[in-house]
């Protein structure tokens, strides 16, 4: 089970969880070309890079923004969809052409929360703004 699921209060359901682009797996496909090429410690690091994003999750409950770095330890960065003041896109221009970029979730006073290299950033923005006014 997911830390998002583990973490639902009562009457919290997900919303939606957010994927993170392939082009987020691009830097462990590296790692393992140059494992192959020297046979060093290079297998570590793609060991690790794999982990740290298997073990990545972002997402959105009813009642709020989630984003969880960590393998074993856990850090986590949440804001309530009340606080939102604004969701902001960024994309570069490999981001339009393939559909990845950063979703930038601005709150009150000086809180923000980033989901980088994610996919789709024009869905993961009305998917936030959709559920942090049911109304619109």
């Amino acid at each position: 089970m997911s830390y998002i699921e583990q973490s639902l209060s009562t009457g919290e359901k997900v919303e939606g969880l957010f994927k993170l682009h392939w082009f987020a797996w691009i830097p462990m496909v590296i790692w393992i070309v140059l494992g192959l090429v020297t046979f060093g410690l290079t297998w570590l690091i793609a060991i690790y890079e794999y982990l740290r994003l298997k073990f990545f999750e972002q997402g959105v409950t009813n009642k709020r923004v989630i984003l969880k770095k960590g393998i074993i330890s856990r850090r986590t960065e949440e804001m309530k969809l009340t606080s939102i003041e604004t969701v902001e896109i960024n994309q570069g221009i490999l981001g339009r052409i393939f559909g990845f970029g950063t979703v930038k979730i601005t709150g009150r006073g000086i809180s923000d929360l980033m989901f980088k290299n994610i996919d789709d950033p024009m869905s993961v923005k009305r998917q936030i703004e959709s559920v942090s006014n049911p109304a619109v």
